[in-house]
Protein backbone atom coordinates (compact mmCIF):
# COMPACT_ATOMS: atom_id res chain seq x y z
CA UNK A 1 0.00 0.00 0.00
CA UNK A 2 1.13 3.54 -0.79
CA UNK A 3 0.20 4.74 2.68
CA UNK A 4 2.45 2.20 4.40
CA UNK A 5 5.53 2.11 2.16
CA UNK A 6 7.64 4.22 4.56
CA UNK A 7 8.46 6.92 2.01
CA UNK A 8 7.83 10.64 2.46
CA UNK A 9 4.64 11.86 0.86
CA UNK A 10 4.29 15.39 -0.44
CA UNK A 11 0.97 16.76 -1.66
CA UNK A 12 0.90 19.33 -4.46
CA UNK A 13 -1.92 20.95 -6.38
CA UNK A 14 -3.13 18.69 -9.18
CA UNK A 15 -4.24 21.48 -11.52
CA UNK A 16 -4.02 25.18 -10.80
CA UNK A 17 -1.86 28.24 -10.46
CA UNK A 18 0.69 26.53 -8.16
CA UNK A 19 1.08 23.29 -10.11
CA UNK A 20 3.75 24.21 -12.66
CA UNK A 21 5.92 26.10 -10.16
CA UNK A 22 5.66 23.28 -7.61
CA UNK A 23 6.69 20.67 -10.16
CA UNK A 24 9.55 22.91 -11.34
CA UNK A 25 10.77 23.34 -7.75
CA UNK A 26 10.82 19.60 -7.11
CA UNK A 27 12.71 19.00 -10.35
CA UNK A 28 15.16 21.79 -9.46
CA UNK A 29 15.82 19.88 -6.23
CA UNK A 30 17.17 17.03 -8.36
CA UNK A 31 14.14 14.78 -7.97
CA UNK A 32 13.44 12.48 -10.88
CA UNK A 33 9.80 11.56 -11.40
CA UNK A 34 7.14 11.17 -14.06
CA UNK A 35 4.13 13.18 -12.98
CA UNK A 36 0.92 11.26 -13.59
CA UNK A 37 -1.67 13.45 -15.31
CA UNK A 38 -4.55 11.20 -14.34
CA UNK A 39 -3.40 9.35 -11.23
CA UNK A 40 -2.94 10.44 -7.64
CA UNK A 41 0.52 9.02 -7.08
CA UNK A 42 3.95 9.72 -8.65
CA UNK A 43 7.04 8.17 -7.00
CA UNK A 44 10.46 9.85 -7.18
CA UNK A 45 13.09 7.52 -8.61
CA UNK A 46 16.09 8.88 -6.69
CA UNK A 47 14.67 9.98 -3.33
CA UNK A 48 12.41 8.35 -0.75
CA UNK A 49 9.47 10.53 -1.79
CA UNK A 50 6.05 10.05 -3.33
CA UNK A 51 4.18 12.97 -4.91
CA UNK A 52 0.43 13.13 -4.37
CA UNK A 53 -1.58 15.29 -6.77
CA UNK A 54 -4.61 16.68 -4.94
CA UNK A 55 -7.11 19.53 -4.94
CA UNK A 56 -5.46 22.47 -3.20
CA UNK A 57 -8.41 22.80 -0.81
CA UNK A 58 -7.71 19.27 0.48
CA UNK A 59 -3.95 19.61 1.03
CA UNK A 60 -3.95 21.29 4.49
CA UNK A 61 -6.32 18.67 5.91
CA UNK A 62 -4.37 15.77 4.38
CA UNK A 63 -1.18 17.10 5.99
CA UNK A 64 -2.93 17.82 9.28
CA UNK A 65 -4.34 14.28 9.41
CA UNK A 66 -1.06 12.60 8.43
CA UNK A 67 -2.19 11.29 5.04
CA UNK A 68 0.61 13.40 3.52
CA UNK A 69 3.82 14.26 5.38
CA UNK A 70 4.38 17.50 3.46
CA UNK A 71 2.31 19.82 1.33
CA UNK A 72 2.79 22.77 -0.99
CA UNK A 73 -0.16 25.12 -0.74
CA UNK A 74 -1.07 28.79 -0.57
CA UNK A 75 -1.28 30.44 2.85
CA UNK A 76 -4.79 31.59 1.97
CA UNK A 77 -5.98 27.97 1.84
CA UNK A 78 -4.34 27.12 5.18
CA UNK A 79 -6.04 30.03 6.92
CA UNK A 80 -9.41 29.36 5.31
CA UNK A 81 -9.32 25.69 6.33
CA UNK A 82 -8.03 26.56 9.82
CA UNK A 83 -5.57 23.69 9.48
CA UNK A 84 -3.20 22.77 12.32
CA UNK A 85 0.00 22.59 10.29
CA UNK A 86 3.52 24.02 10.52
CA UNK A 87 5.16 26.12 7.81
CA UNK A 88 8.68 24.90 7.03
CA UNK A 89 9.67 27.43 4.36
CA UNK A 90 8.12 30.11 2.17
CA UNK A 91 8.58 29.26 -1.50
CA UNK A 92 8.52 32.64 -3.22
CA UNK A 93 5.86 31.91 -5.83
CA UNK A 94 2.08 31.81 -6.03
CA UNK A 95 1.91 35.31 -4.59
CA UNK A 96 -1.52 36.86 -4.40
CA UNK A 97 -3.70 39.09 -2.22
CA UNK A 98 -7.14 38.53 -0.78
CA UNK A 99 -8.76 41.89 -1.43
CA UNK A 100 -12.07 43.55 -0.70
CA UNK A 101 -13.13 45.26 -3.92
CA UNK A 102 -16.08 47.55 -4.54
CA UNK A 103 -17.83 49.02 -7.60
CA UNK A 104 -15.80 51.85 -9.13
CA UNK A 105 -18.84 54.12 -9.31
CA UNK A 106 -20.40 53.06 -6.03
CA UNK A 107 -20.69 54.88 -2.71
CA UNK A 108 -18.35 52.60 -0.74
CA UNK A 109 -15.08 54.45 -0.20
CA UNK A 110 -13.82 53.16 3.16
CA UNK A 111 -14.06 50.09 5.38
CA UNK A 112 -16.64 51.87 7.53
CA UNK A 113 -18.92 52.11 4.48
CA UNK A 114 -19.12 48.28 4.43
CA UNK A 115 -21.20 48.26 7.59
CA UNK A 116 -24.50 46.54 6.86
CA UNK A 117 -23.45 45.70 3.27
CA UNK A 118 -23.32 42.32 1.53
CA UNK A 119 -19.85 40.96 0.71
CA UNK A 120 -19.51 38.00 -1.67
CA UNK A 121 -16.55 35.66 -1.21
CA UNK A 122 -15.20 32.14 -1.50
CA UNK A 123 -13.23 32.76 1.72
CA UNK A 124 -15.95 33.14 4.37
CA UNK A 125 -13.73 32.11 7.31
CA UNK A 126 -10.97 34.61 6.59
CA UNK A 127 -13.47 37.35 5.82
CA UNK A 128 -15.47 36.67 9.02
CA UNK A 129 -12.30 36.89 11.11
CA UNK A 130 -11.30 40.11 9.40
CA UNK A 131 -14.70 41.74 9.94
CA UNK A 132 -14.59 40.69 13.58
CA UNK A 133 -11.16 42.26 14.02
CA UNK A 134 -12.39 45.46 12.38
CA UNK A 135 -15.61 45.40 14.45
CA UNK A 136 -17.65 45.62 11.29
CA UNK A 137 -21.03 43.96 10.89
CA UNK A 138 -21.68 42.94 7.30
CA UNK A 139 -23.45 40.06 5.59
CA UNK A 140 -21.18 37.42 4.09
CA UNK A 141 -22.51 35.94 0.86
CA UNK A 142 -20.66 32.66 0.28
CA UNK A 143 -20.16 31.75 -3.39
CA UNK A 144 -18.30 28.90 -5.04
CA UNK A 145 -17.07 30.91 -8.02
CA UNK A 146 -17.56 33.92 -10.31
CA UNK A 147 -17.32 36.28 -7.35
CA UNK A 148 -16.42 39.30 -9.51
CA UNK A 149 -19.86 39.52 -11.12
CA UNK A 150 -21.77 39.45 -7.81
CA UNK A 151 -22.18 43.26 -7.54
CA UNK A 152 -23.34 43.55 -11.17
CA UNK A 153 -25.97 40.87 -10.50
CA UNK A 154 -27.00 42.63 -7.28
CA UNK A 155 -26.04 39.54 -5.31
CA UNK A 156 -23.63 41.61 -3.19
CA UNK A 157 -22.43 45.17 -2.65
CA UNK A 158 -18.75 44.23 -2.54
CA UNK A 159 -16.51 41.19 -2.97
CA UNK A 160 -13.58 39.64 -1.14
CA UNK A 161 -11.53 37.61 -3.58
CA UNK A 162 -8.00 36.72 -4.65
CA UNK A 163 -6.20 39.29 -6.77
CA UNK A 164 -2.85 39.09 -8.54
CA UNK A 165 -2.81 41.76 -11.25
CA UNK A 166 -6.29 43.19 -10.63
CA UNK A 167 -7.19 42.99 -14.32
CA UNK A 168 -10.26 40.80 -13.76
CA UNK A 169 -11.63 43.13 -11.11
CA UNK A 170 -11.17 46.19 -13.33
CA UNK A 171 -12.84 44.39 -16.23
CA UNK A 172 -15.89 43.88 -14.00
CA UNK A 173 -15.99 47.51 -12.92
CA UNK A 174 -14.42 46.97 -9.49
CA UNK A 175 -11.61 48.70 -7.62
CA UNK A 176 -9.60 47.44 -4.62
CA UNK A 177 -10.59 48.86 -1.25
CA UNK A 178 -8.54 46.91 1.29
CA UNK A 179 -6.08 44.01 1.35
CA UNK A 180 -7.26 41.45 3.87
CA UNK A 181 -4.41 38.94 3.41
CA UNK A 182 -1.18 38.55 1.46
CA UNK A 183 -0.36 34.99 0.49
CA UNK A 184 2.28 32.87 -1.22
CA UNK A 185 3.04 29.18 -1.59
CA UNK A 186 4.57 27.51 1.46
CA UNK A 187 5.88 24.06 2.34
CA UNK A 188 3.97 22.65 5.31
CA UNK A 189 4.10 19.63 7.59
CA UNK A 190 2.61 18.54 10.92
CA UNK A 191 4.12 18.32 14.40
CA UNK A 192 3.40 14.60 14.40
CA UNK A 193 5.57 14.01 11.33
CA UNK A 194 8.44 16.04 12.79
CA UNK A 195 8.44 13.74 15.84
CA UNK A 196 9.11 10.76 13.56
CA UNK A 197 12.92 10.47 13.47
CA UNK A 198 13.14 8.75 10.08
CA UNK A 199 10.70 11.15 8.42
CA UNK A 200 12.44 14.15 10.06
CA UNK A 201 15.79 13.10 8.56
CA UNK A 202 14.26 12.83 5.10
CA UNK A 203 12.53 16.21 5.50
CA UNK A 204 15.78 17.87 6.60
CA UNK A 205 17.52 16.43 3.54
CA UNK A 206 14.77 17.67 1.24
CA UNK A 207 14.79 21.11 2.90
CA UNK A 208 18.50 21.52 2.11
CA UNK A 209 17.67 20.96 -1.55
CA UNK A 210 14.65 23.28 -1.50
CA UNK A 211 16.55 26.05 0.28
CA UNK A 212 19.50 25.73 -2.09
CA UNK A 213 17.23 25.88 -5.11
CA UNK A 214 15.40 28.95 -3.80
CA UNK A 215 18.64 30.77 -3.01
CA UNK A 216 19.87 30.12 -6.55
CA UNK A 217 16.68 31.40 -8.15
CA UNK A 218 17.28 34.60 -10.08
CA UNK A 219 21.05 34.48 -9.51
CA UNK A 220 24.02 33.89 -11.79
CA UNK A 221 27.65 32.89 -11.23
CA UNK A 222 30.02 35.54 -12.57
CA UNK A 223 33.73 35.20 -13.37
CA UNK A 224 36.09 37.92 -14.60
CA UNK A 225 39.76 38.79 -14.95
CA UNK A 226 41.30 42.02 -13.67
CA UNK A 227 44.56 43.64 -12.60
CA UNK A 228 45.38 43.23 -8.90
CA UNK A 229 45.33 47.00 -8.56
CA UNK A 230 41.68 47.10 -9.66
CA UNK A 231 40.47 44.58 -7.03
CA UNK A 232 39.59 47.10 -4.24
CA UNK A 233 37.35 49.05 -6.63
CA UNK A 234 35.78 45.91 -8.08
CA UNK A 235 34.96 44.51 -4.64
CA UNK A 236 32.91 47.62 -3.91
CA UNK A 237 30.87 47.05 -7.08
CA UNK A 238 30.31 43.28 -6.91
CA UNK A 239 27.11 42.42 -4.96
CA UNK A 240 28.37 39.09 -3.58
CA UNK A 241 26.67 36.71 -1.17
CA UNK A 242 29.77 37.01 0.99
CA UNK A 243 33.26 37.98 -0.22
CA UNK A 244 34.17 37.29 -3.87
CA UNK A 245 36.67 34.52 -4.56
CA UNK A 246 39.99 35.92 -5.86
CA UNK A 247 42.44 33.59 -7.65
CA UNK A 248 45.92 34.57 -8.99
CA UNK A 249 46.42 34.03 -12.73
CA UNK A 250 49.53 32.92 -14.62
CA UNK A 251 50.06 36.48 -15.87
CA UNK A 252 51.78 38.44 -13.11
CA UNK A 253 49.64 41.14 -11.62
CA UNK A 254 46.37 39.59 -12.85
CA UNK A 255 43.66 37.77 -10.87
CA UNK A 256 40.32 36.07 -11.51
CA UNK A 257 37.30 37.10 -9.45
CA UNK A 258 34.33 34.79 -8.92
CA UNK A 259 31.04 35.90 -7.37
CA UNK A 260 27.27 35.44 -7.34
CA UNK A 261 25.07 38.19 -8.75
CA UNK A 262 21.34 38.78 -9.02
CA UNK A 263 20.13 38.45 -12.60
CA UNK A 264 18.06 41.64 -12.48
CA UNK A 265 21.10 43.86 -11.75
CA UNK A 266 23.64 42.06 -13.94
CA UNK A 267 23.76 44.47 -16.89
CA UNK A 268 24.07 47.55 -14.72
CA UNK A 269 26.82 45.94 -12.63
CA UNK A 270 28.66 44.59 -15.70
CA UNK A 271 29.04 48.08 -17.17
CA UNK A 272 30.48 49.36 -13.90
CA UNK A 273 32.87 46.40 -13.69
CA UNK A 274 34.14 47.03 -17.22
CA UNK A 275 34.82 50.66 -16.41
CA UNK A 276 36.63 49.63 -13.21
CA UNK A 277 39.06 47.35 -15.09
CA UNK A 278 37.38 43.95 -15.37
CA UNK A 279 37.68 41.91 -18.58
CA UNK A 280 36.68 38.51 -19.95
CA UNK A 281 33.46 38.55 -17.92
CA UNK A 282 31.61 35.21 -17.99
CA UNK A 283 28.17 34.61 -16.48
CA UNK A 284 26.61 31.14 -16.07
CA UNK A 285 23.35 29.83 -14.52
CA UNK A 286 23.23 28.45 -10.97
CA UNK A 287 21.14 25.44 -10.05
CA UNK A 288 21.68 25.37 -6.29
CA UNK A 289 23.35 27.41 -3.54
CA UNK A 290 24.14 25.64 -0.25
CA UNK A 291 25.02 28.32 2.30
Amino acid sequence: MIAANGRLKIAIQKNGRLTDDSVALLRACGLEFELSKQGLYSPAKNFELDILSLRDDDIPEYVQDGVADLGIVGENIIKEKRAHVETLIRLGYGWCRLVISVPQRGSIRSLADLRGKRIATTYPVILANFLKQQRLKAEIVELSGSVEIAPALDVADAICDLMSTGATARFNGLKPLYTVLESEAVLITSARVLRNKCKKELIDSLLIRVSGSLQAKGKRYMMMNAPVTAVPGLRKIIPSLKSPTIVPLADEGMVALHSVIAEDVFWDVMEKLKKAGASDIVVVPIETIIA
